[in-house]
């Protein structure tokens, strides 16, 4: 190639994915969004189970997150405040704003441990309904990351949400029962957010609740064997045009 010629394909475009967490297949999260990252050869990916390698971040065009009670450190927390504030785009999925513990009573709390991480993300996770079917509605049908996008049905797990800041809703459901089995149970019914963007200075957030998936062994040690495989989302086409457009969304 020529000096100074343009390279035919593009620049080159790091992507950190965090994969990792509790009571979700993440084997499964993770290789689907490697496959479809590969689908653009410019994409190279460095895989992480947390978000505690802050040169990695720094250094990132863009994050991609598929996590369940992963929590960044403070330093983690702000290095994501200082790379969202200048630019960068990070695409954060179904169980990204979870912190559980389980009380001794039975039911599970979401205790409000990092309000910085938090209000980077849009929402903390405080509960959801039986995995049963919903329907997802189109918030804002012009947008380009939804646009020929119709209401749709799916079975999955219902986000009920404790927002913060301004959220550009894109999808949304109405949640009608309780967050069985959750502190915050009563709380549920309303409607919640399951496709947003929010803006930090030069960067922005793009959270997208959908997405569950377990397998057999992905209740351990609270249970052994977990009788079915969940794919939920996931084996719906219409998820992965939604995955597709949020990963260019995320690009440079």
């Amino acid at each position: 190639m020529a000096e100074g010629e343009a390279r035919p394909g593009g620049d080159r475009i790091d992507c950190v994915l965090i994969a990792g967490g509790k009571y979700h297949d993440i084997d499964f999260a993770r290789l689907e969004l490697l496959k479809l990252l590969a689908e653009d050869q410019r994409v190279r990916v460095r895989v992480f189970e947390d978000y505690e390698n802050i040169a990695a971040i720094a250094a990132a065009d863009m994050i991609v997150s598929y996590t369940c009670d992963v929590v960044p450190s403070l330093p983690a927390q702000e290095a994501l405040r200082h790379w969202l504030r200048r630019g960068g785009r990070w695409y954060a999925l179904h169980g990204t704003s979870s912190i559980l513990r389980l009380l001794d009573s039975g039911v599970w709390d979401t205790p409000r441990w990092a309000p910085l991480f938090m209000d980077l993300l849009g929402n903390q996770f405080v509960s959801h309904p039986p995995i049963e079917p919903y329907r997802v509605r189109i918030a804002n049908p012009s947008h380009p990351l939804v646009e020929g996008i119709e209401t749709f049905d799916t079975t999955d797990e219902l986000y009920h949400l404790e927002t913060h800041g301004d959220l550009h809703v894109l999808l949304d459901a109405e949640c009608t029962g309780p967050g069985t089995g959750f502190a915050e149970a009563a709380d549920a019914p309303g409607v919640h957010p399951v496709l947003y963007v929010k803006r930090h200075g030069d960067g922005a957030v793009l959270y997208l609740t959908l997405g569950h998936c377990r397998g057999h062994y992905d209740l351990q040690p609270l249970m052994d064997w977990w009788p079915s495989v969940d794919r939920c989302a996931w084996d719906l086409p219409v998820f992965y045009t939604l995955l597709r457009r949020g990963l260019d969304w995320a690009k440079p």
